[in-house]
């Protein structure tokens, strides 16, 4: 091996690592962004700078940001690694680093949750095989609750203060950017982070629960918007409307709505990808979309979920909607600018191949999964082929599941897309998305992204799988859609 190939390997193999880090961070907060958001439109609403202050609603606000979301963290953090038993002993855990604290432990309950999960599940593998008969609840119940009760203890003295501590000097960095007027430079970091689907990490382990710990003093944080802000992507597909072509710049008016009004940013990856140097537009949109944040004071009271400008109103700030959307402007303005500079000046095919590169974006993308893939179209095709022969196929079909990493997202578009062919076609059949380790038992048909269907198997082994390559896109559709209509 060269050692050109030996260092690119050593990158992309440290890019799954940060990936795979990334998805497991999620994993424990997007499953709970509704409570986020909760506290967020309480806190806009009823805190003294509120919309509707009021006195007795707002005593909710600290109540739910110091034991209710860390806890939801905590639980479902446990449960990714050992399951409800894993949750439970992983909340309590939690709860040792939140009374070990004085400000929002989300960061804690990130290391707690897990952790206490790990350790409990150690302790049932030592133990699996030795108790007697009829003695299973007793030593599940109480091995649980001794272990959580020390866990707990240890946390309040170890894990909470160390991280209060970490989370202070992370707040002095941010607000030493901050003061400098340093803070949009972070951009030229976050965006092809963004590219490259390191955007969890980013986000939700660092931006979110610093900002909401700022949300929580000064009733707003600009950090929430830092890595959501739609506006540099809006740019970069706008400037494919005017100045792309074939199949690209057909395709980029409908990836407006979905990405700006719909929040899922991924739909724009492939367009930078196609075109590696538009990374320049995001970066720019991000440093200007930042930079008139700061310069109009405007921020979020807490984090928006998807990056919508729907998401976006609903938690600006009484008072905040001009710098909010001044930020999402500018950076759109900037980033289409430079765009169209790029596009226009480069040299384009007459049909961009943008399937190739939604290709090679689920590629990078799913290696945070699964670990570096090389997959040509044809074993593509063969794989795929071979996974629904495994599948057993169902013929009396009343509930078909999109499933991905959180529930959201893709998984959400791709249900979305199948129950308008299906209400079309005349056919009657639920659909719905969720995550994979919520995938209901009376699914009939789940549907994954390859990479997610072996996981997918375990958790809904009666189902059906159907494997696909893209969400928004897959001939799968059509093919169900046609089965079903001939079925009914």
């Amino acid at each position: 091996m060269s050692s050109v190939d030996a260092k690119s390997e050593k990158s992309g193999g440290i890019r799954v690592g940060v990936q795979k880090f990334g998805r497991f961070l999620s994993g424990m907060v997007m499953p709970n962004m509704g409570a986020f958001i909760a506290w967020g439109l309480i806190t806009a609403l009823f805190i003294p700078k509120g919309w509707f202050p009021n006195a007795d609603f707002a005593l909710l606000v600290d109540p739910m940001i110091k034991y209710l979301l860390p806890l939801l963290i905590g639980y479902t953090g446990g449960t990714m690694v050992h399951g409800q038993r894993g949750g439970v002993v992983g909340a309590i855990m939690t709860i040792g680093v939140i009374v070990g604290s004085d400000i929002p432990m989300f960061l804690g309950a990130m290391i707690a949750g897990p952790l206490g999960a790990w350790v409990i599940k150690k302790f049932d593998k030592a133990v699996e095989g030795k108790i007697k008969s009829g003695f299973e609840m007793l030593v599940n119940n109480f091995s649980a609750g001794i272990i959580g009760g020390i866990l707990a203890l240890l946390a309040l003295k170890g894990i909470g203060p160390f991280v209060e501590a970490i989370s202070k000097v992370l707040s002095a960095g941010v607000e030493t950017l901050m003061n400098a007027g340093l803070l949009p430079l972070v951009n030229l970091i976050i965006e092809p982070g963004k590219v490259l689907f390191l955007n969890n990490a980013i986000n939700h382990g660092i931006l979110t629960p610093i900002g909401t710990d700022q949300a929580r003093e000064l009733g707003q944080s600009v950090l929430f918007m830092l890595e959501s802000n739609p506006g540099p992507g809006l740019g970069i597909l706008l400037a494919y409307c005017f100045f792309g072509r074939g199949s690209a710049k057909s395709s980029a008016p409908g990836a407006v709505i979905i990405h700006f009004f719909g929040g899922i940013h991924e739909i724009y990856f492939p367009y930078i990808l196609m075109r590696p140097i538009l990374i320049l537009a995001a970066m720019a949109g991000g440093v200007a979309g930042t930079l008139t944040f700061m310069l109009t004071g405007a921020g979020l009271v807490s984090a928006p979920s998807p990056g919508s400008i729907i998401a976006y109103s609903l938690l600006t700030p009484k008072g905040g909607y001009f710098g909010m959307l001044a930020g999402v402007a500018v950076a759109a303005i900037i980033s289409f600018l430079v765009a169209s500079v790029l596009l226009k000046t480069g040299k384009q095919k007459d049909d961009e191949d943008l399937d190739s590169a939604s290709n090679r974006m689920k590629d990078m993308k799913n290696q945070g999964k699964t670990g570096n893939l090389t997959v040509d179209k044809d074993n593509r095709e063969a794989d795929r082929a071979a996974d629904i022969a495994s599948s057993a196929v169902k013929t009396d079909i009343n509930k078909i599941v999109f499933s991905c990493d959180a529930g959201m997202g893709s998984s959400a578009m791709g249900a979305s897309i199948l129950r308008k062919k299906m209400k079309a076609a005349g056919v009657d059949v639920a659909v719905t998305n969720t995550a994979i380790s919520e995938i209901p038992q009376d699914a009939d048909i789940v549907i994954t992204q390859k990479t997610l269907t072996d996981r997918a198997k375990t958790v809904a082994p009666n189902a059906e799988h159907i494997s696909i390559d893209n969400f928004l896109k897959s001939p799968e559709y059509e093919a169900l859609v046609e089965r079903l209509k001939s079925d009914s």
